[in-house]
């Protein structure tokens, strides 16, 4: 897994946000945490993106619900974006602070 989180961080885009403004974006902090799931650092992607597993959730039951029907997909779906909003404004909000 070292060469792969090698190759990762070696291709991660800069926050243009953080470099012309000063400040983070909403964004920042999920290609980092993205790298440290795929190491298996799961408390480490939290504790860098906390929206990282409901964006996941959602990505995952998008996939899925092409493959399978989904009772109650629609509802579903926005409930999960609704959640990955809130997970993502929160963290934005937390890092004003």
């Amino acid at each position: 897994m070292p060469l792969l989180s090698l190759v990762l961080e070696e291709y991660m885009l800069p926050c243009l946000s953080k470099q012309v403004l000063g400040m983070a974006c909403p964004g920042c902090g999920i290609q980092r945490a993205t790298a440290l799931l795929f190491q298996g650092e799961f408390w480490a992607a939290f504790k860098m993106y906390p929206a990282i597993y409901p964006i996941f959730a959602l990505f995952g039951f998008l996939f899925a619900d092409v493959f399978f029907k989904i009772k109650y997909a629609n509802q579903i779906s926005i409930g999960l974006m609704i959640t990955s909003v809130v997970f993502i404004l929160g963290n934005f909000l937390m890092n004003l602070l």
